[in-house]
């Protein structure tokens, strides 16, 4: 074969010095489209040269033609095409038209469909990494605020009294889910479709393990037509759906918080100034939550990019672009991550008043199904009869704006009694209140309550404490996952560098 002589072709030792000296220059470079080619490309030409697809006399002076597209697309303004069309005439400009011959088997479909798992990878676990702090900051104040009593809420109504450090696990616990979620969505997305090319496959013997090991991936997707016809396309519709849940997670959160501040004394505020909160321009006594109000909008904007790619997939043909786009996707991931920070944020600049928590529970009858419970559990009194009378009470309380714990202990007999008198059940029960009032006013004490919980994942203190630790160890199971799969993508990467460099470098100097 005849080669063609290039001016503009640089000396192969210059190549491999410049390639070198530099650290893996290419290493350093952001892992885009155009990285994920010129890696393909590397490992295209050491495989193919190994397994005799590729004449081993002209494979060092394709490598260093390869070698120089990726240091020319490192240097600050140097050409870093995203496309396979527009990538190989930079390489047939450095090393002629022979490196096409690197081509063998392959197209811009499985080339592209490799990049843009590669890609999306990485993504998943930037994501992952960020779930994983703020899930930590959930926990860490979970633990601080243990025994802290607070009234939750059901149906936008206070409800019962809990520990925050529980409400806070429960919210950990949706991130754990979503973590779960990352991790099984990764496994899918981690295969690479290199060596498929477009539809069928292709008549060269291709090493697509290999392949698939040298660009960090765990497996090769099986199925040819699948590869760059299915799978990219439902691979960023599954990770839209793990976005939106972190979103929705994040917003019930967030809307949470809010409501206090529609209150004139809230228990629970973010610290003044900073990016926290502004004043109002025209009412001096506002103190609006900025960082709230931010991050519900970037809880917002996931969700509608998430669901911005379910849009782009729905009634296509299989294999079109649409939803494939690596900025797109990128984007749609990228705006999860921002709003698991601003929700960080959030969760260091909570400021929280146990003792105003305490009075709004003191406040209202959050405590009032103990009654209930307690008559069951202790003076077998049906469930539902007890509910009526502790109903009873606290309709009575209300009509006379009572608080629970200046609720007469005569009353409570007095509405126990006529709740008997009246039952229809054909129980018979005792006909008077069979609680003294120091044990009515001990039932309805909220932390109480709380202390005495004693199903499994309640927030009694064995309980919190059990479950803390739990919660930390997912908290390290889930970043020693994801420095596994990053150091994985790493020492593959790494190999090839090192098994390219020995290709560059072959018969140098004849």
């Amino acid at each position: 074969m005849t080669r063609a002589v290039f001016p503009s072709l640089l000396p192969l030792a210059l190549v491999i010095s410049m390639y070198s000296s530099q650290g893996f220059a290419q290493q350093s470079a952001v892992r885009d489209e155009f990285f994920w080619l010129g890696e393909i490309n590397k490992a295209t030409a050491v495989i193919n040269t190994e397994e005799g697809l590729l004449d081993k006399a002209i494979a060092p002076r394709l490598a260093a033609g390869v070698a120089k597209v990726i240091n020319d697309g490192n240097q600050p303004g140097g050409k870093r095409p995203t496309i396979v069309i527009n990538f190989e005439p930079l390489l047939i400009a450095a090393a002629g038209p022979e490196v096409t011959l690197l081509h063998a088997g392959r197209s811009s479909q499985d080339m592209h469909a490799t990049y843009r798992a590669a890609i999306l990878r990485d993504d998943m676990l930037n994501l992952a990494d960020q779930l994983n702090k703020t899930a930590g900051s959930l926990v860490t104040l979970a633990a601080k605020h243990s025994e802290t009593a607070v009234p939750n809420y059901t149906n936008g109504v206070a409800a019962q009294p809990n520990s925050y450090g529980h409400y806070l696990l429960g919210h950990a616990a949706g991130l754990d889910r979503d973590a779960q979620r990352i991790r099984e969505a990764y496994a899918r997305v981690d295969r690479s479709a290199m060596g498929t090319t477009v539809l069928n496959g292709t008549s060269w013997p291709l090493n697509r393990p290999r392949m698939a090991n040298y660009l960090g991936f765990a497996a090769t997707v099986d199925n040819a037509y699948d590869a760059a016809q299915i799978s990219p396309v439902d691979e960023p519709v599954e990770v839209s759906a793990i976005v939106t849940s972190i979103a929705l997670h994040t917003g019930h959160f967030i809307q949470d918080v809010m409501t206090q501040y529609a209150q004139p004394r809230p228990w629970i505020l973010l610290q003044e100034g900073g990016a926290n909160t502004y004043v109002s321009s025209a009412m001096p006594q506002k103190r609006n939550p900025g960082l709230l109000i931010a991050t519900r909008g970037d809880a917002s904007t996931a969700v509608s990019l998430a669901q911005g790619v379910v849009i782009m997939a729905h009634n296509i043909t299989p294999g079109m672009e649409d939803p494939k786009k690596t900025k797109a996707n990128s984007a749609m991931v990228n705006s999860a991550i921002t709003a698991l920070k601003g929700w960080d944020q959030i969760l260091h600049a909570m400021v929280i008043n146990p003792e105003r928590a305490l009075e709004e529970l003191n406040n209202d009858w959050t405590a009032s199904q103990e009654l209930a419970d307690v008559l069951m559990r202790k003076y077998k009194l049906p469930f539902r009869v007890g509910h009526h009378f502790a109903s009873e009470v606290v309709g009575f309380a209300k009509k006379q704006d009572i608080k629970p714990l200046d609720f007469p202990y005569a009353e409570a007999k007095r509405i126990y009694a006529e709740t008997i008198k009246h039952d229809t059940s054909g129980g018979n029960y005792a006909a008077e209140l069979p609680m003294d009032e120091a044990e009515f006013r001990a039932t309805l004490d909220p932390i109480a309550i709380i202390k005495n919980r004693a199903s499994a994942g309640g927030p009694q203190p064995a309980e919190m404490a059990r479950m803390l630790k739990v919660s930390n160890q997912k908290l390290a199971d889930q970043a020693a996952w994801i420095t596994e799969k990053r150091g994985h993508i790493a020492s593959s990467l790494a190999k090839l560098d090192n098994d390219f460099n020995k290709l560059l470098a072959e018969n140098q100097g004849k």
